[in-house]
């Protein structure tokens, strides 16, 4: 990195997230250098100038709280692969993120557990035991048994191509019980 006479960086609020990248691709002492530089990934040349990237930084909606996140995680550290991310977007773009389409709507298993108020956790054994589709949106207390409830009807948390046909009870007393 080339050193800039007469300016400091560290004090910038994204030089935390500079050094980092610098150092999980270069140092092989860097505790998370095998995840990075040890797979390959690598900075781009320009960045190593760190003006260089301060003006991309200026020019990328950086806010303060937000770290750099590579588009592609197995891409480079280059403008066209960098954005800046909150913590929580940056862990549903992992390597190992379990993505899962309900109704045509493909979201992560941290976004399912957002949308539908069911614990990350609980979708995540869910998944890993087999459950797919709705039925992994499933809420247990929306469907404890009541008198007359009918959960293959209940259009809340299943579909009619998931439900078994439904056989209507004779509910006709025969003329021997009278």
């Amino acid at each position: 990195m080339r050193k800039v006479k007469g300016k400091s960086f560290y004090k910038e609020s994204w030089y935390n997230s500079y050094r980092s990248m610098m150092d999980r691709c270069n140092n092989p002492n860097a505790h998370n250098y095998n995840a990075y530089g040890g797979r390959g990934i690598k900075v781009c040349e320009e960045w190593y100038d760190i003006e260089n990237f301060e003006q991309w930084v200026k020019s990328s909606n950086y806010q303060k709280g937000l770290t750099i996140e590579r588009i592609d995680v197995n891409g480079n550290y280059e403008p066209s692969n960098c954005i800046w991310e909150t913590k929580k977007g940056q862990a549903n773009n992992r390597r190992n993120t379990i993505y899962v389409t309900i109704d045509g709507i493909t979201k992560t298993i941290s976004e399912w557990a957002d949308f539908s108020g069911i614990n990350r956790s609980t979708l995540n054994n869910r998944y890993f035991n087999g459950v797919r589709g709705v039925m992994l949106l499933h809420r247990v207390e929306d469907t404890k048994f009541k008198d007359g409830y009918n959960r293959y009807l209940d259009s809340k948390h299943y579909h009619n191509y998931y439900a078994p046909p439904i056989i209507e009870a004779d509910n006709t007393e025969s003329e021997e019980l009278k």
